[in-house]
């Protein structure tokens, strides 16, 4: 039995702020992190597509199965996606790729090792999904909980 929610149905420019905090607030640490950079120059395309395949189902059953309130059929939707879930996947992965531009951590963690043109970017592309995996909980949990 679903409880009833106290939440608006309709999914609000101040739920993607909620999620960018949190987004933002658990991606830090992980950009900065060498191990993730030398993990992703280890990852091959496999891992780095199921790493950003879990990042979606993370994300998806935070925002719709461990919140019995709220209903993924009941969300404004482009075609056929839930606009929060679609908001929570650009927020996951964005917020990554611009703590690491910001940071300079592609050329601080890869060019400095000798990685450069199409490898930069397949390995900066490996360590944005994993630090993607740490963001999407920041972000759904902060959506789920403000």
């Amino acid at each position: 039995m679903k409880r009833p929610s106290l939440r608006r149905p309709r999914f609000r420019v101040a739920d993607s702020a909620q999620q960018m905090v949190g987004g933002f607030l658990l991606a830090g640490p992980f950009v900065v992190t060498e191990e993730v950079w030398v993990l992703a120059i280890g990852m091959n395309w496999l891992q780095a597509v199921l790493t950003a395949v879990m990042v979606a189902a993370i994300g998806y059953a935070t925002l719709y199965r461990a919140d019995t309130g709220r209903d993924p059929e009941a969300e404004q939707e482009v075609v056929g996606i839930p606009v929060r879930f679609l908001s929570l996947m650009t927020v996951s992965f964005g917020s990554v790729i611009v703590l690491a531009v910001l940071f300079d951590a592609p050329d601080t963690f890869l060019i400095e090792q000798g990685v450069t043109g199409t490898a930069l970017w397949v390995t900066t592309a490996k360590a944005v999904s994993v630090g993607a995996v740490f963001s999407v909980v920041g972000a759904a949990t902060a959506d789920s909980v403000f």
